[in-house]
This record gives structure tokens, C-alpha cells and sequence, in this order.
């Protein structure tokens, strides 16, 4: 068997690396019909075995992550790479083995609630959807939005329809995925998309930044690689350049900015801007595509109590600052009720949160020019210092002032803030959703923070309508949309609808296990309230302070306790968690 791990060496030595990487494709082209014709059973097996062997390096993974973050030892900023790392691949082997081993007449959808919007489309509730759910996200729903046309009849018929074919009749395909900096779990989930619900087997460079995790990721997927199912490669440009021309690559992937998506389509420098104009792509391969943008977080006023505020200044913080600003689904548009009384109030609370978080550099290159690009932008900006860490840069924004604050994802810790006009709730709600849609580029994830009184004021059904306007293919209430990414049940992706042209936040979804066909958002909702102070108005889930807050004190302990949980659910495994999860 031939090194899974190939390494891409300097310019003078091309030929060699390029020869490295012919055999590797050579491997998979020889495979890939194999693979497509998999059974559903060999599919689980290797999915248990991954997990095994996922859990035997998962603390190495960890400590590892943190070091090259420059994350503190013992930090609760631990738990980050804990949830965003093993635990969430192996949350993902747990969903596709539930959906797999009920994929014969697609039994899994008779356990999924199905309930009509108002505006004639269907959600199905993803979430919750066993009993470890109720248990450990008490509180939390996620549904997924689907498409015009999907109804409650046809469901089935729009989902996990790769399978509908006979295996004994499919065939493989190579596809290459483009691995993300930054989150340790993007490049193996969105590997898991390509394998495991579009048949095709992959070969995947990991970026630069983080390409030290080939070393826990090739154990950890063995099972797939010695299959001949997945080969994972590491170099720069030059590499992923030979790899998106090759030959034998029929399908592209892609995690990263839209700058790389169209060098990828159309070309680079004056080459690719002319094929742009003229429409004719240079790479012509099937490319999906996650690629960030300005995101909104939309403040609601309400009935807020002192308590309130700080909890969500709270989550707001994590929005901006959870992995060091570096999400691609990162708060940078905070949008505040312009005559609401606490918007003072909440943006200081903000600015205590951060003060008051631990420590810890901003990685990724070049986050310095970007911040300072992103100040230089604005006619004034405001400092939010943090202990042993760049400082949040704050740009107080008014709508007509340069559209760069609007346009441009700064992918560091960096947030504008625009006081928006309105009326009542109602109204102030519809037009920062109007707002979001019409200027803000991109539309991977949507926050709306609300009270429950105020959602029910407005009415269910008119809220819904409201969030149905919202055109992001993510969409949080009263958390942040990227629990739609550490869910795995739920589809990930842009709202549909970019073009090649204009592909703002990409094409197409990945994770989504129920293989749904033709989703059009996810909606994640959380309580408004931590346990158990939202008992006092009477709501009776059990979420304290989420693990995936800046501000818990346990999130390092409840990650490694969640992980190993998720490798042998267990109720023997739950006190510990809880007695952590009160105490963060």
C-alpha cells in the first residue's frame, strides 16, 4: 500500500511531486467504481471503524490544534478544537450510520416531523431527533427548509435519491475537496458529502495552515484509505492548481474565499477577468463551493432584562470571537434597533465580554492587514481590548458610507455596527432583513436575536414569514447559525441561487445525513434564556451556558466528555456532563 500522505516539495522538483499525485489519482480512478457499488453495510462498518480509530488520536488532534493556535494549555478555549474537531467528526459517522441503516425504503423520514410554513413550502425538524438529543441540546430545534416544489408527498422522492439506483449500476467519480484553514472538521465532513451520499471517492489537499492534522485524519480515516476510497495530499497553490486541471478529476469542492473559487473557474489575473466578461469558463468540472460572508446578527428589541443582555452580549462575542474571529460564518454585521434604549447597554456588555475572555493570537495569515484595511475603511473605529490578544476592532457603520464594510468579509476579529431605523418590533425586524438581503454580500448564515415575547407578539406564523424572507442558507434564533454547521444533521451551504458569475457564499450543501435533495435553509433556534434562569418564565429546557461559548469555564472538559460520549452513547456518561455543563 503507497503512503496516503504524500508530500508536495519545491518548484525545482515538480516533476516528482507531480508524478506522486498521477499515482494517487491513478489509485482512486482504479477504485472508484468499487466504492460506488458499496453496500450500505460495508458503508456502516467502515464508519464504526472510523471511530475507533478516531478516538485513539483525538487528544493528540486536540493538544496539537491548540499548540499551532497558540491556545494555552488546560484553556477552556480547548473545548473549540474539541467540538469543532473529533467531536463533530464523530457526531457525523453517528448520523450517517442512523440514516444508512434505515436507508431501505427510507424508513429514517417516518421519524422526521414534518410541518407546513406559511408560506407554502415544508420544514422537516431534524433536531430534536432521539432521546440523547432531548437530553443534551434541551432546548435546541433545528428544521430544515426545503425547496418549492418539495411536498409532503414527494419527500421522499427528493431524498437521498443517489441510492434509488440499483449499486450494481452505479459508477465512481474522482472528486477533489479543497480543505479549510481554519476548522479542523470542514475537510474531512465535506469528504464525508462526496463519499457517503454522492458515491464518489476523493482526493483531498488540505490547506496549508493546517495541514499538520494529516497526521491524526490519516489514522483516523484508514478505513476509507485503504479501501482506495480517499487519498489526502498537502502543498500550496501549485499543487491545488495541477489538481483542479487533472485529468481524472471530474468534481470539484471547495472551502475557502471567492477570490480562489473564481482563479478555480475562470482563470487568474487579466485571463480570468476576460473569461468572467465573456462567460466562458476556463475549468468547466462540476464545482460546489462554501466560500463566507458579511454576516448579520439582527438585535430585536424587546422586554430585555440586565440578565439578558449580558448572556447575549455573551453569544454575541462568540459569534465574533470563538477560534479568534476566524469563521467564515463570523458575525461582522451587527445590526442594533437605532431608538431601542439597551443597544448602549448591549454593546457594552459586548465590550466586557471580550475584555474578559481568555487569551489567545490571531493565527491566521495576514489578519493583521485585513483588520487594519477593515478600520481604514471606516471614518472612525472603536478598540475592544482583550487580555493577551489583538484587540476587536469595532466600526461604528451609516448606511451610504463605503460599501466596503458591507461587501467584504474581513475573516478576522472585526465587526461593523449599524444603528438601524424602525418602528415596533414587526417592523424594525422586516427591515433589517430587507437590509441583510440587499446589501450585504454573501448568504451563508443569519443570526436574529429575540425574546419569546416579542416572537409572540408578532405571532408564529408572521414570524416564519418573516425568517422565510431572510434568503441565507443558515439561519439562527437566539443562537449562532454555526451550530447549523457542528449539527451534521442539518444541510450547510449558501442560499441557492448564485451563479458562477456571482457566486457570493457558494453552491451546493455538505453534511445534511438525512440526504435531503433539495433543502433551501437550515433554521436553528435556542432558548432565549440559560437554564435555570429561564425557568422563571416558565420554560422548562434544560440548556445552561452552551459549551460552544467563549465564556464557559468548562467547554475544554465538556468537549472531551461530549466526544467520548458520542463514541458510545451511554447514560452512565451523562452526569458528569451535566454536573460540567451547570457548572460552565
Amino acid at each position: 500500500m503507497r503512503k496516503a500522505v504524500l508530500s508536495a516539495v519545491g518548484a525545482d522538483k515538480t516533476e516528482a511531486w507531480t508524478d506522486e499525485l498521477d499515482v494517487a489519482l491513478l489509485e482512486l480512478d482504479r477504485r472508484k467504481d468499487a466504492w460506488a457499488g458499496t453496500s450500505v453495510s460495508m458503508r456502516i462498518s467502515i464508519l464504526e471503524e472510523i471511530k475507533t480509530h478516531l478516538l485513539g488520536v483525538a487528544e493528540d488532534w486536540v493538544k496539537t490544534a491548540c499548540r499551532k493556535k497558540g491556545i494555552p494549555e488546560g484553556s477552556p478555549l480547548e473545548g473549540e478544537e474539541w467540538l469543532g474537531g473529533p467531536y463533530a467528526l464523530m457526531s457525523a459517522c453517528n448520523v450517517f450510520i442512523r440514516t444508512l441503516s434505515q436507508l431501505n425504503g427510507k424508513t429514517f423520514l417516518k421519524h422526521i416531523p414534518i410541518r407546513d410554513l406559511p408560506n407554502g413550502q415544508i420544514a422537516a425538524r431534524v433536531l430534536p431527533h432521539t432521546k440523547w438529543d432531548h437530553l443534551l441540546l434541551s432546548g435546541v430545534k433545528a428544521e430544515v427548509w426545503m425547496q418549492k416544489g418539495v411536498t409532503r408527498s414527494n419527500l421522499a422522492q427528493h431524498t437521498a435519491s443517489s441510492y434509488d439506483s440499483p449499486r450494481v449500476f452505479r459508477t465512481g467519480a474522482i472528486s477533489l475537496v479543497l480543505g479549510a484553514g481554519n476548522v479542523a472538521a470542514i475537510a474531512p465532513l465535506d469528504c464525508f458529502q462526496k463519499l457517503f451520499v454522492e458515491h464518489q471517492v476523493v482526493i483531498l489537499k488540505m490547506n496549508p495552515v493546517n495541514d499538520y492534522l494529516i497526521e491524526f485524519l490519516t489514522p483516523a480515516l484508514r478505513p476509507l484509505i485503504e479501501f482506495g476510497a480517499l487519498r489526502i495530499v498537502r502543498g500550496g497553490a501549485d499543487v491545488g492548481s495541477y489538481l483542479c486541471n487533472h485529468r481524472l478529476i471530474e468534481e470539484i469542492h471547495i472551502t475557502g474565499s471567492e477570490a480562489s473559487h473564481d482563479v478555480i473557474v475562470w482563470g487568474a489575473g487579466d485571463e480570468g477577468k476576460r473569461n468572467k466578461a465573456n462567460g466562458t469558463p476556463k475549468n468547466r468540472r462540476r464545482i460546489t463551493s462554501e466560500l463566507g460572508a458579511v454576516c448579520p446578527t439582527i438585535v430585536v428589541p424587546g422586554p430585555w432584562t440586565a440578565a439578558d443582555i449580558t448572556f447575549q452580549a455573551e453569544n454575541i462575542a462568540t459569534q465574533k470571537l470563538q477560534n479568534s474571529g476566524f469563521n467564515c460564518v463570523a458575525c461582522q454585521m451587527l445590526i442594533l434597533p437605532q431608538s431601542w434604549d439597551k443597544s448602549d447597554d448591549l454593546l457594552k456588555a459586548i465590550e466586557t465580554v471580550m475584555g474578559a475572555a481568555p487569551g489567545r493570537p490571531a493565527y491566521y495569515p495576514g489578519a493583521e492587514n485585513r483588520m487594519a484595511e477593515f478600520a481604514g475603511h471606516a471614518e472612525a473605529s472603536l478598540d475592544f481590548e482583550r487580555p493577551n490578544s489583538p484587540a476587536c476592532v469595532i466600526v461604528p457603520f451609516v448606511q451610504g458610507q463605503d460599501d466596503y464594510l458591507e461587501k467584504t468579509e474581513v475573516f478576522a476579529p472585526a465587526m461593523s455596527v449599524l444603528r438601524l431605523a424602525g418602528g415596533d418590533a414587526e417592523t424594525y425586524l422586516k427591515s433589517a432583513i430587507e437590509y441583510a438581503n440587499e446589501k450585504l454580500h454573501g448568504t451563508l448564515g443569519a443570526n436574529i436575536l429575540i425574546h419569546p415575547r416579542t416572537i409572540k407578539a408578532i405571532g408564529r406564523d408572521r414570524f416564519d414569514a418573516l425568517i422565510a424572507e431572510l434568503r441565507y442558507g443558515g439561519i439562527a434564533i437566539n443562537a449562532w447559525s454555526a451550530l447549523g454547521f457542528l449539527l451534521v444533521q442539518t444541510p450547510w451551504g449558501a442560499f441557492p441561487g448564485h451563479t458562477l458569475d456571482d457566486i457570493q457564499s457558494g453552491s451546493g450543501f455538505v453534511h445534511n445525513s438525512f440526504m435531503f435533495d433539495k433543502p433551501e435553509r437550515t433554521v436553528v433556534e435556542a432558548p432565549f434564556q440559560p437554564h435555570p434562569r429561564n425557568l422563571l418564565s416558565f420554560d422548562l429546557s434544560l440548556l445552561p451556558r452552551p459549551p460552544w461559548f467563549i465564556t464557559n469555564r468548562k467547554a475544554r472538559v465538556l468537549g472531551k466528555l461530549l466526544t467520548a460520549f458520542e463514541y458510545r452513547p451511554s447514560f452512565v456518561k451523562l452526569p458528569r456532563i451535566f454536573l460540567n455543563a451547570l457548572r460552565g
